[in-house]
């Protein structure tokens, strides 16, 4: 079977919604993307697997929304989530297997936030100029902010939520302008899930330093 034959039933309409045909690609997107932040607030190894079949469907679905940037991001969330795969499992230093959530440094601020700026900019011009994008700023954007949770979360830095809350703000309306309005509600949910997430990593930190204190 060809690559296409595969493909073509995942861009199939499934159902209905708002008098906008929804895809099996994003249904399934809808549910591996929830259940992905669901573990990674409980800090499941689990969510690596299955945020990387979450990425390949949306690299479908992006690009035919025309978000190329976002379908480029998934490229790459694929690659950092083999990355943070591995950390999370060997990145704990001498006599841990576990990586500790931790804060971010003023180091790792400085220059994700200048990467951030950089890459918005590039990419805004990129899409603005080599692409068909209706909205180049906002695509690049979320790109840029949702690369550096990424970084946070394969470190297992707090802060990290704090970046995907951001870039769900946004995405949530762009997703709509785009009729992508399951996936416009998957990241009204991914913020509720977010802020469990923060508050969960939280806890752990601070039993982490009383310990240490004690």
């Amino acid at each position: 079977m060809s690559l296409t034959g595969i493909l073509e039933p995942l861009q199939q309409p499934l159902f209905t919604v708002l008098d906008t045909p929804v895809s099996r690609a994003e249904f399934l997107g809808f549910g591996s993307g929830a259940l992905c932040v669901w573990l990674v607030a409980r800090q499941h190894i689990a969510n690596w697997p299955i945020g990387i079949a979450n990425n390949v469907l949306f690299v479908l679905l992006f690009t035919q929304a025309g978000l190329y940037a976002d379908a480029g991001l998934q490229v790459v969330f694929i690659t950092l989530a083999v990355y943070g795969w591995w950390t999370w499992t060997h990145g704990g230093g001498p006599g841990s297997s576990v990586l500790p959530v931790r804060r971010t440094t003023r180091t790792e601020w400085t220059w994700l936030l200048a990467a951030g700026v950089m890459g918005t900019v590039a990419l805004t011009l990129l899409l603005d100029r080599a692409t068909d994008s209706t909205v180049p700023f906002w695509d690049a954007a979320t790109t840029a902010l949702s690369l550096m949770a990424t970084y946070g979360q394969c470190r297992k830095r707090l802060e990290s939520w704090w970046l995907w809350i951001a870039a769900d703000v946004v995405y949530v309306p762009l997703y709509a302008y785009k009729e992508l309005y399951l996936t416009s509600l998957l990241c009204t949910g991914f913020m509720a899930l977010c802020v469990a997430g923060l508050l969960n990593w939280s806890r752990d930190l601070d039993a982490r330093r009383q310990v240490v204190a004690v």
